[in-house]
């Protein structure tokens, strides 16, 4: 059992920048990959971001590739997701969990404990 607590959100006008962290706690197993994932209400939850245990390797949504930027601190069991040049879709509430990749798509695994998550409001 673990536990990820999610924060940096908030409001932005598009074209700004915004960071989120995540920050890993009480986890007994290391997961292959960490990755962001986003939902807004009647749309399926998307996974836009992840990053192997080591950080060696980072995949992306087509939505975000060349915008957001996906990082981890090992020291501070933190992983962070760099989100610039936002449009009014990033609009969501942001979750981290523990993820895989199957043919470039972003999947989060079973057994997930999720945290609230963080909102991201981008607007005009």
């Amino acid at each position: 059992q673990g536990q990820v607590v999610e924060s940096g959100g908030g409001s932005v006008q598009a074209g700004g920048s915004l960071t989120l962290s995540c920050t890993v706690s009480g986890y007994t197993y290391r997961p292959g990959y960490w990755g962001w994932f986003r939902q807004t209400p009647g749309k399926e939850r998307e996974g836009v971001a992840a990053i192997t245990r080591g950080g060696s390797v980072t995949y992306y949504a087509d939505s975000v590739k060349g915008r957001f930027t996906i990082s981890r601190d090992h020291e501070n069991n933190t992983v962070y997701l760099q989100m610039n040049s936002l449009k009014g879709e990033d609009t969501a509430m942001y979750y981290c969990a523990a993820a895989s990749v199957v043919l470039g798509r972003i999947y989060s695994n079973a057994n997930n404990n999720w945290g609230q998550g963080t909102q991201v409001t981008v607007s005009s």
